[in-house]
């Protein structure tokens, strides 16, 4: 079988090759998407050889400036269009049980197919002039993909024995693709889940962050918990697993309402940090869980849950920065909208909630929104009715008070010139007094009338005007 290889790169390793005598191959993931019809990002060229060597002379032909190369690896690398294309001589591994960096000498393209991690992975098209196109397919993986299941080339055990991060990208790949992993590839994740101690924290957060980034994240999310993975790198998400009935009390699952959340808002947005913001929003109610005379309570899991982000953020290698900041505050504002869903809701409520959202308003609501998993049609349609009236009060006051991403208009300079004051607690709560008044709608949001509420509030607090 021959497949039509479009990009101009193929055509131009191909012109090279074949004066050079070489045998290159384009193998992988580019190899499974074109399969597939997904589009791909990445190249990667296994050469019968040295593919620093030809990734120089095609870099020499296209007029590539920028070739990156690591000699200790073997591996070059360089940009074309929008290509990003990785040149490396085919080989062989083996490994020791205390790493997952393996042991690489030379090998031919049978080894280097041998050490791939899954059959779909495997598939190498043939780049030499003579057979140009051709498909080489030692184990099938053409089969697995009409199949669509996950399986290993070799011994499932051993593979994800000799790279545990092997476990996480088989759950990847079914959650990206909508695949099957094969039961006995499966049974064997469950049995090497431990080895994925050895594995770092950052790959580890980039496979979770490929599979919360795939269509249906709950595909994978379910699978990190039924292969026993998600306990060991995600205990927090863990713990929110499971329905405890007390006294004829019983509470939904929040892992699984969790899961809901997180797909819902994946059919409205690609925002990563959203998706993060939906998978913790109730990661405080399983530390804030009690049973009352009325039933269970999860009271101000949403500022627990606020608290927990940076330690997780932390732990799994996320960045501890806006990205951080973004994630948390949606935590923590997740429940504000749902009280302004009273007909009778005061404008100061509203613009409190435009001035701690800031610009991220419409994502609170978003979020909001996707957390609304009942079952039943007609109670689903109520609430998102609800949340319809509260955008439209955010948008009536955001129009007339343009308070989003708001700053008072009086700054602490101002404060310390008028009065001739140095830094102090009392330019915090002259300041802190006229932002409460202009949320609370006591003076209207303008230069003038805060200046006039601040010379009040300064004599309260025995402070003259500067006489200069």
């Amino acid at each position: 079988m021959k497949h039509k290889l479009r990009h101009p790169i193929f055509n131009i390793i191909k012109d090279i090759t074949s004066k050079s005598q070489k045998e290159a191959f384009v193998i992988g993931g580019f190899v499974r998407d074109l399969i597939l019809g997904r589009p791909s990002k990445d190249i990667d060229i296994v050469v019968l050889g040295s593919g620093i060597e030809l990734a120089v002379e095609v870099a020499r032909k296209i007029g590539a400036i920028n070739i990156n190369i690591f000699k200790r690896f073997g591996t070059a690398m360089l940009k074309y269009g929008d290509m990003e294309i990785e040149f490396v001589g085919a080989r062989k591994e083996s490994y020791s049980k205390d790493s997952r960096r393996p042991f690489v000498e030379k090998g031919t393209l049978e080894d280097d197919q041998n050490r791939r991690d899954f059959t779909i992975n495997s598939l190498a098209i043939c780049l030499s002039e003579k057979n140009f196109g051709k498909l080489i397919d030692p184990f099938n993986g053409i089969n697995d993909i009409e199949k669509k299941i996950i399986i290993t080339p070799l011994d499932p055990s051993i593979t994800f024995s000799d790279d545990p991060l092997r476990m996480m990208r088989a759950i990847r790949f079914a959650s990206q693709l909508n695949f099957e992993i094969y039961a006995p590839t499966f049974r064997a994740i469950k049995y090497n889940r431990k080895r994925i101690k050895i594995v770092s924290r950052e790959r580890i957060t980039d496979e979770f962050n490929k599979i919360l980034m795939s269509k249906k994240p709950s595909r994978g999310l379910k699978l990190l918990d039924k292969s026993g993975l998600l306990e060991l790198i995600f205990p927090e998400l863990f713990n929110m697993k499971g329905i405890e009935i007390i006294n004829g009390f019983g509470h939904k699952d929040n892992f699984i309402h969790t899961i809901q959340v997180v797909d819902n808002i994946s059919l409205k947005s690609n925002n990563l940090w959203l998706r993060w913001a939906a998978l913790l929003h109730d990661i405080g109610k399983p530390r804030t869980k009690k049973i009352t005379t009325d039933g269970w309570t999860f009271h101000a899991h949403e500022f627990v849950g606020y608290h927990m982000v940076p330690k997780i953020f932390k732990r799994m290698r996320l960045p501890l920065n806006e990205k951080m900041k973004y994630t948390a505050k949606l935590v923590r504002l997740h429940l504000r909208p749902i009280s302004l869903v009273e007909e009778i809701v005061t404008d100061s409520a509203i613009r409190r909630l435009l001035f701690d959202a800031g610009d991220d308003t419409d994502d609170l609501m978003m979020l909001c929104e996707a957390d609304i998993t009942s079952k039943i049609e007609k109670k689903k349609k109520q609430f998102l009715n609800n949340f319809k009236n509260v955008r439209a009060k955010l948008k009536e006051v955001e129009e007339r008070d343009k308070l989003r991403n708001w700053q008072p208009p009086i700054s602490g300079d101002i404060i310390m010139n008028t009065f001739n004051m140095k830094p102090s607690r009392d330019v915090g709560i002259i300041k802190k007094s006229i932002r409460e008044a202009i949320l609370n709608g006591i003076i209207p949001n303008n230069y003038e009338q805060a200046f006039e509420f601040m010379i009040k509030e300064g004599k309260k607090l025995g402070h003259n005007l500067n006489s200069d």
